[in-house]
């Protein structure tokens, strides 16, 4: 299975294994799941969500401060 993954400039089709989670992905890429949100086909999921092939995952870094 093919997904797509979008980060910052940065777009990547990955291969991935059936009922992969967006976590395991993300941590394939050594990105933490608690500083990111996560659109897949446009729409604002969970972490724990399992992939489907064909899957077009963006990955928006959380700015913190003050």
């Amino acid at each position: 299975m093919e997904i797509t993954v979008i980060f910052g400039k940065k777009e990547e089709i990955k291969e991935i294994n059936e009922k992969m989670t967006i976590k395991e992905v993300l941590n394939e890429m050594d990105i933490s799941s608690e500083t990111v949100v996560i659109k897949r086909n446009n729409e604002i999921v969970m972490d724990e969500e399992t992939l489907q092939n064909g899957d077009i995952i963006e990955v928006i870094r959380v700015i913190y401060g003050g």
